[in-house]
């Protein structure tokens, strides 16, 4: 009996990516029309700081509340394939040094027990889990992004509102949050919606394979944010967990306190990242440096954090409900199995 065959070949990483998949899902349809408002009033106000309801007034009367899912079913796509690599990794990696340390601890002669992840340990599973996920996902991210951002060859100040746009719905897509059609215009009364296989045939041939790994570096950079973010989630749970049990409540509440710190910092390196993410073949290479330069030249050190408020409220809400859902769907899935297991070692 102890030799048969396993009754379930799905592991923990894979239930941890199937739960991180579905919280990132139900967090994205539950945030989704402050994600679009935020996003797009930062691009239609000039100080978003200052007119964000009244942007977000014209969008409604523009668009109506159905503008506000505009591009919902590509960024819950997008978002699910995101988180459930993002998980595997971490979890796979989080594995490797438990087994790691069981097994120093059993050549030592000592009992090997369940050990938290050290600060160091976290923010090496984060960099991993991260990295992996910008890479396999990136291709994914570009594409969407340019099905949403619509193309206008209009006027100066329409090609101008374009582009901001197009950086915008990037910037979102910088953080896994799901990339945001750009704002109508006038050109964009009758648009043409391509689909996913034609946007990419059309990227393939007219700017090659490479354009699909465009603004991967600096996203690799910005993995500083999931670290950031989920190293001082894990530290705080640690903390947390030895006096009481974590709640889908207080999963919340970590979450929020672990996005609102990693996006505040990572916040200027996101503008910079969402328009090389956009650049296309016939525009300027712009550096990172030089791209930082421009903007603190152009609008001042306050234009690295523009609609900085909006885009805090929504991406501290995506990841306190994301925190919250998935330790609940972990454990549905864990009883899920055990409950399978039992009745196929019965039958």
């Amino acid at each position: 009996m102890s030799h048969s065959k396993p009754v379930l070949p799905q592991n923990d990483n894979v239930a941890h990516a199937l739960a991180g998949a579905g919280g990132g899902v139900l967090s994205m349809a539950l945030t989704y029309p402050l994600i679009t408002l935020s996003t797009r009033a930062q691009v239609e106000s000039k100080r978003a700081e200052t007119a964000f309801l009244a942007a977000v007034r014209h969008i409604i009367a523009r668009e109506g509340v159905a503008g506000l899912y505009s591009g919902l079913s590509s960024a819950l796509f997008g978002i699910s394939v995101t988180n459930f690599v993002y998980y595997y990794w971490y979890e796979w990696t989080r594995a490797f040094f438990e087994k790691a340390a069981a097994a120093a601890a059993a050549k030592s002669g000592g009992r090997a027990g369940p050990r938290k992840l050290t600060t160091v340990e976290s923010m090496i599973a984060g960099a991993i889990a991260g990295s992996a996920t910008v890479i396999l996902t990136n291709p994914i991210w570009v594409v969407n992004t340019r099905m949403t951002a619509r193309k206008n060859t209009s006027s100066s100040d329409e090609k101008k509102e374009k582009k901001e746009g197009e950086a915008a719905a990037a910037a979102a897509a910088a953080e896994g949050e799901g990339s945001l059609p750009a704002p109508a215009t006038a050109a964009d009364k009758k648009p043409v919606k391509p689909s996913t296989i034609g946007t990419l045939l059309t990227l393939l041939r007219t700017e090659g394979p490479g354009a699909l790994f465009a603004g991967v570096v600096p996203a690799l950079v910005l993995v500083i944010n999931p670290i950031l973010q989920y190293t001082l989630f894990e530290q705080l749970k640690n903390v947390v967990e030895k006096r009481r049990r974590i709640t889908p409540g207080v999963a919340f509440v970590l979450g929020a306190v672990g996005k609102l710190f990693a996006t505040t910092v990572t916040y200027p390196y996101i503008t910079v990242k969402s328009q090389m993410h956009v650049a296309k073949a016939g525009d300027r290479k712009e550096g990172v440096i030089e791209a930082i330069n421009r903007v603190i030249k152009e609008e001042g050190y306050a234009g690295l954090y523009k609609g900085i408020g909006p885009k805090v409220t929504q991406s501290v809400l995506t990841a306190a409900f994301l925190f919250a859902f998935k330790d609940v769907l972990y454990e549905y899935s864990v009883r899920l199995r055990s409950s399978v297991a039992k009745k196929a070692i019965a039958a």
